[in-house]
């Protein structure tokens, strides 16, 4: 029997969205507002979905203090008061679009976790505004 447990986190960072290949104008027309040279900022909201069989002898799928610090680690102490184009690595090279974000999210998650679960990064950029990223 497999069980899903979730976790809900958050954190606040800045971004730009553009590409550097293209003019101000075409940025522009693509990415409007969210091309402010100056950057902009969210208050992201995350839900971590994991998905397993329930261990006989805990009664657990994962413990949920191991979550916790896995979110912790690999996003709120990575993504957190930064401005993810200037300091985080993963988006060097890689326009932080909430596509682009929950994708490294997961990839960061999944390496920490045992492969017998299965993951889900529900990410929240606003209040209506999310995606969702299975590995899939």
């Amino acid at each position: 029997m497999k069980v899903t447990v979730s976790r809900k986190a958050h954190f606040n960072a800045a971004h730009r969205l553009y590409r550097k290949d293209w003019d101000f104008e075409k940025n522009n027309a693509i990415f409007g507002k969210c091309n402010n040279p100056n950057y902009h900022g969210h208050n992201y909201e995350l839900i971590v979905s994991v998905t397993g069989e329930i261990d006989k002898e805990t009664g657990y799928v994962i413990d949920m203090k191991v979550l916790k610090a896995i979110i912790k680690s690999e996003v709120e102490d990575a993504f957190d008061h930064k401005n993810l184009n200037l300091e985080v690595p993963e988006f060097e090279a890689l326009n932080p679009t909430a596509e682009n974000i929950v994708v490294v999210i997961y990839n960061k998650m999944r390496a920490k976790l045992p492969a017998d679960l299965d993951l889900e990064v529900t990410l929240n950029e606003t209040p209506r505004n999310f995606v969702s990223y299975n590995g899939k």
